[in-house]
C-alpha cells in the first residue's frame, strides 16, 4: 500500500489557524494519535464525528472499527517504526519554499 496521496485528493488546507491545527503521532507497532482540533471527514467529503479531541487512528488496517483503532494491530502482529526510516525529499522542498516565500 502506498503512502503517496493521489492527485485528484483536495490540498491539505494549510491556512489554517494555529489554534485549529492538531498534533499527529504514529505510536511505535501502534495507532496514529490525533490530539487538538481537527476535522476526520471520508474520502466524499462526508464528516466522521469523533466524539472527542483525541483520538487513535488505525494503521494496521485490521481494526474492526475503523478509521478508529481497536488494538487489533496488537495481536495481528502489526509492526511500524514511529518515525520515518528515510528522509522526504519532497517535504523538505516545500518546506524550504515556504521559509523563502515573502508572501
Amino acid at each position: 500500500m502506498s503512502s503517496a496521496v493521489p492527485a485528484d485528493d483536495p490540498a491539505p488546507d494549510d491556512d489554517l489557524p494555529a489554534e485549529a491545527a492538531a498534533t499527529i503521532t504514529p505510536y511505535r507497532d501502534g495507532p496514529l494519535i490525533v490530539r487538538g482540533d481537527f476535522r476526520l471527514v471520508d474520502q466524499d467529503g462526508t464528516e466522521i464525528d469523533p466524539g472527542r479531541k483525541t483520538v487513535a487512528l488505525c494503521r494496521c488496517g485490521k481494526s474492526g472499527i475503523k478509521p478508529f483503532c481497536d488494538g487489533t494491530h496488537k495481536r495481528s502482529g502489526f509492526s511500524a517504526p514511529s518515525a520515518p526510516s528515510r528522509p522526504r525529499p519532497a517535504a523538505s522542498i516545500v518546506r524550504e519554499a515556504r521559509r523563502s516565500d515573502p508572501a
